[in-house]
């Protein structure tokens, strides 16, 4: 199976990266490639630069999604909503292919440093992702990252770690059933 998986974040010390890298030692007999949303910076989109043209980097990124047959996806969260970053790319990305997902299954999560876990920017995904073939499988979120989390161990509390993996388990069952 080819994965691609990113987090819909630009910082170096994205948390959402954490939860995505911990997620893919879940998937050892794939093949998988990790993008980093910096590799595809582009203008901001508008209708009028679009007219000039799409940005290489846009078409690299849909190129790099094409690749993989099963997503990866955690969504980072900037005052309520996905980054401004994560919106540029796939603002210009879905206005060349409108399918950009491809009718893939995907594994959509978020988390924060706060009690809501990103849900705000995961709600954006399952709300919008579909409308470009995007086959949500399970989503997840993971609230409290700094207390939740440890890049050893993994998920730390009882609950959430059970949670997550039983949707990790329904996904690959999902995955090889399709």
């Amino acid at each position: 199976m080819k994965i691609i998986a990113f987090a819909a974040s630009t910082s170096k010390h994205s948390i959402n990266k954490q939860l995505v890298e911990h997620t893919m030692t879940h998937f050892p007999d794939a093949e998988i490639r990790l993008l980093d949303l910096n590799d595809y910076d582009m203008p901001v989109f508008s209708v009028d630069r679009e007219k000039e043209g799409y940005p290489e980097q846009a078409h690299r990124f849909l190129k790099d999604l094409a690749w993989g047959e099963f997503y990866i996806i955690s969504m980072a969260e900037h005052n309520g909503n996905c980054t401004a970053a994560f919106k540029n790319v796939f603002d210009w990305s879905s206005r060349i292919d409108g399918k950009a997902f491809g009718n893939k299954p995907m594994f959509l999560m978020s988390t924060s440093p706060g009690g809501y876990g990103g849900k705000n920017s995961l709600q954006y995904g399952i709300t919008r992702f579909p409308k470009h073939a995007a086959v949500i499988v399970e989503t997840f979120s993971l609230p409290s990252f700094e207390q939740n989390f440890s890049k050893e161990k993994g998920i730390l509390d009882e609950e959430l770690r059970k949670e997550y993996h039983e949707k990790i388990v329904a996904v690959k069952a999902s995955v090889q059933a399709s």
